[in-house]
C-alpha cells in the first residue's frame, strides 16, 4: 500500500499531487487575505466617506470594490498557477485571460475617473444638468478609452498592432473626411460644455433670432422662441456666432426720449430734468442715471434720459417703463406742458393791396 508522501509525488498532465495542492492552497488563502482586506480597509472608507460632504470619497469607494479587488482576484489567480508546469497553449491562454480582464477593470477604472473629473468641471451647473452632459458624453469616452485598451491588450498578447493602427489611421481619416460637419459640431458642443457661453434656461438672441434653451445635443442645440415655434441651431453655428445672453445680464441700461413742444417756457424746460429723475427714482428696482434736454428737433424739444434696471427680467423692465411713462404724462399735464407730435407752421403773408 502506497503512502501518503508516494500519493503526493504521483505524475498528472506534468505536475505531481503536492503540485495541485500547493496551487489549490496558494489559491484559497490568497482569497481569504483578500477577502479580510476588503472588508478592513472597505469599513474604513465608508466610514470616511459618511463624514465628507463630497462625491471624491464615493469616487475611491468605486474604484475599490470595481477596479482594485477584481484585480487582486485576478493576480491571486494568476500567481497560484505560476506553481504549475502546463502546456504552452494553455499557459498563454491563462496568461491572456489574466491581460484581459485587467485591462478590462483599468479601463473600468479610467472611465470612472474621466466621468468624476468631468462632474468637477461641471459643479457649477445643477444635479440634473450636470448628470444629462456626463450621461451625453460617456459613449464618446467609452469608444476612446476601450480603443486604447484593445490596442494595449493586443500588444501585450504578442500582436504586431502597427498595421493595425495604420489602419486605422487611414479609416479614420476617410471617416474625419466624410463626417466633418459632425465633427464640427461635437467639438462645438464640447466646447459650449466647458466655457459655458449658455446653458439651459438661458434667453439668447443669435442674429435675428431669440429664444430660450431647452436642450444642448451632441450635434444641434434647441430653442424655444418668444413666438412658440421651436428654433433648432447647429453647435457650430453657435460658437461661430455672436451670442447675446440676456441671462447673465446683471441690471439693464434703459434710454429713452421723449419731446415736448416748442412752446415749452424755458423755466418749464429747466425743471424737466429734476422732475424725471424724482419719477424715476421713486420706481423700486429702478436706478437713476441722467436726464438731459438733449436737442432741438425739427417739432419738438427732445430729453434724453437713462437709468437702469437692477434685473434682467425683461417684464420687471417694462412693468418699470409703463410706471414712468404714466406718471410722466400725469405731471406734465398739471404743468400744462405737451407733449411734441409731428407739426408744420405756416406763415401766410397777404400782399398789401395796391
Amino acid at each position: 500500500m502506497q503512502t501518503f508522501q508516494e500519493f503526493l509525488q504521483q505524475t498528472f498532465w506534468q505536475n505531481t499531487v503536492a503540485d495541485y495542492l500547493s496551487v489549490v492552497a496558494t489559491w484559497v488563502v490568497g482569497l481569504l487575505v483578500v477577502l479580510i482586506f476588503k472588508n478592513v480597509i472597505a469599513t474604513r472608507l465608508k466610514n470616511w466617506a459618511s463624514q465628507t460632504n463630497t462625491n471624491w470619497d464615493n469616487l475611491i469607494i468605486q474604484i475599490f470594490d470595481r477596479t482594485i479587488i477584481p484585480l487582486l482576484y485576478v493576480g491571486v489567480l494568476y500567481l497560484s498557477v505560476q506553481g504549475l508546469t502546463l502546456y504552452p497553449v494553455l499557459n498563454q491562454g491563462i496568461t491572456i485571460l489574466c491581460i484581459a480582464l485587467a485591462t478590462f477593470f483599468v479601463m473600468g477604472f479610467i472611465t470612472l475617473a474621466i466621468a468624476q473629473i468631468l462632474r468637477y468641471q461641471l459643479r457649477r451647473r445643477s444635479e440634473e444638468a450636470r448628470e444629462r452632459t456626463v450621461q451625453s458624453l460617456l459613449p464618446a469616452i467609452r469608444v476612446v478609452v476601450w480603443s486604447i485598451g484593445v490596442i494595449f491588450l493586443l500588444d501585450n498578447i504578442g500582436l504586431n498592432i502597427s498595421a493595425i493602427v495604420a489602419g486605422l489611421g487611414v479609416g479614420g481619416v476617410a471617416i474625419a473626411l466624410a463626417s466633418r460637419g459632425v465633427l464640427e459640431d461635437l467639438f462645438s458642443y464640447l466646447s459650449i460644455i466647458f466655457d459655458r457661453p449658455f446653458e439651459i434656461g438661458d434667453f439668447i438672441i443669435i442674429g435675428d433670432y431669440a429664444g430660450t434653451i431647452e436642450r444642448v445635443g451632441i450635434k444641434s442645440t434647441r430653442l424655444r422662441s418668444l413666438s412658440g415655434e421651436e428654433l433648432v441651431f447647429s453647435n457650430q453655428d453657435l460658437t461661430s456666432s455672436r451670442v447675446r445672453n440676456y441671462k447673465r445680464m446683471d441690471q439693464r441700461r434703459i434710454c429713452f426720449q421723449i419731446g415736448v413742444t416748442y412752446e415749452t417756457r424755458s423755466e418749464q424746460l429747466q425743471e424737466m430734468p429734476t422732475l424725471i429723475q424724482s419719477i424715476i427714482e421713486k420706481q423700486e428696482g429702478a436706478i437713476f442715471d441722467r436726464a438731459h434736454f438733449a436737442s432741438y428737433g425739427d417739432f419738438s424739444l427732445n430729453y434724453e434720459i437713462v437709468y437702469y434696471v437692477t434685473s434682467n427680467d425683461y417684464r420687471q423692465y417694462m412693468d418699470i417703463q409703463q410706471a414712468i411713462n404714466f406718471e410722466l404724462k400725469e405731471e406734465l399735464e398739471k404743468r400744462g406742458i405737451e407733449f411734441a407730435y409731428p407739426t408744420q407752421v405756416l406763415y401766410l403773408n397777404r400782399p398789401e393791396d395796391t
